[in-house]
């Protein structure tokens, strides 16, 4: 079914997962998954990681997987930006780097907390009542947190939140999505107006600098997703204050290495977490729940596991991150990530470099 979001300026009906294998010449080998939301969401398309592994590939060919932060640096001296395109190949040395050790990549991050994390179902913009049976749905399977799509008419979003909030159970967390869609006036009116629910809004604005105008001029909370790229980004959300919540999301920051970056810096300063992938299945997923675990329960407010909107599964089914009555596990005693797809599923692969 087509998924809509931003206003309905975002329609997607199908996504473009490219997967990385890293072998290694002591016999481990590495995986991992980049999936950009589509060709429009950001600077970032599925085509563009396989362009850019021609270069990335042969520059990391005899590195030592292990030293992540040297992987990084050969990647980025080779290719500046380019963030999503060299996410699976610090992910994938992370595995390798995990069963090297023997421990799971959430250890290697600097250890887990063993509280699993709750995961946001992803509601689809539509009319109140439509919206509000999606969030149904997902109650059923046990979830408790929901993402809701909203943005564009600005009184119709309105009679959205106020249905929701008004059917919100009580142990339930909503938070409202706009995906950069309102301006800063809108913005500013709409939270106004919505004072007496204690809401989450996310990304209200294009640009950080549209968000730090309505966080000066409103009281709720608000998270910044789209416009979180870099460390340079993080600070400037900290200094000057722009929300008290951060949704990172992994293949859009670089891979765990930045992450790990961004998230030191955020906890130091009492910013809040959601932990997500701008896509993928059960591998990127799995990634991401290896980042979210190391991240304090107090601290997290949120997952989200792209695999529930996916047709096709590429790893043996119960493997990997899953749901588990709305919340998200990680693989038990696992060395890297635990988990690795079906290759005969992926056929041939389209580029190998030796």
């Amino acid at each position: 079914m087509p998924y809509w979001l931003s206003g309905g300026r975002l329609k997607f009906e199908k996504l473009d997962s490219t997967y990385i294998k890293i072998d290694t010449d002591a016999g481990l080998s590495g995986w991992a998954e980049s999936c950009p939301w589509g060709n429009s969401y950001l600077p970032g398309f599925g085509g563009g990681v396989i362009a850019a592994a021609q270069l990335l590939a042969p520059a990391l060919l005899g590195q030592d997987p292990r030293k992540t932060e040297h992987i990084n640096a050969v990647m980025d001296f080779t290719l500046p930006g380019h963030l999503y395109a060299k996410s699976p190949f610090d992910i994938a040395c992370w595995d390798i780097w995990g069963q090297s050790a023997g421990l799971s990549i959430a250890d290697m991050l600097g250890g887990c907390y063993d509280e699993p994390t709750p995961i946001a179902s992803s509601i689809s913009l539509g009319t109140p009542a439509k919206m509000l049976d999606s969030v149904q749905q997902y109650r059923d399977r046990g979830y408790f947190t929901h993402s809701v799509k909203i943005g564009g008419d600005v009184c119709l979003d309105i009679e959205r939140i106020r249905h929701l909030q008004k059917n919100r159970k009580p142990d339930e967390i909503i938070f409202y999505d706009l995906n950069r869609s309102w301006l800063p006036a809108e913005a500013i009116m709409v939270i106004n107006q919505l004072a007496d629910f204690s809401v989450i809004f996310e990304q209200p604005c294009e640009t950080l600098k549209q968000c730090l105008t309505v966080r000066k001029q409103t009281t709720q909370l608000i998270s910044i997703d789209e416009n979180l790229f870099t460390l340079d980004d993080m600070l400037f959300i900290i200094d000057r204050r722009v929300g008290e919540i951060v949704n990172i999301k992994i293949s859009r920051v670089g891979g765990l290495t930045k992450a790990r970056r961004l998230r030191d810096v955020a906890l130091n300063a009492g910013i809040k977490f959601i932990i997500m992938d701008t896509g993928g299945g059960v591998i990127a997923d799995t990634a991401t729940q290896h980042f979210a675990w190391t991240i304090p329960p107090a601290f997290r407010i949120a997952t989200w596991l792209c695999q529930d909107m996916l047709a096709v599964d590429v790893v043996d089914s119960g493997k990997g991150a899953r749901n588990q009555n709305g919340r998200a596990q990680i693989p038990e005693n696992c060395a890297g990530l635990g988990v690795q797809p079906k290759e005969k599923m992926l056929g041939k692969p389209v580029a190998v470099y030796l």
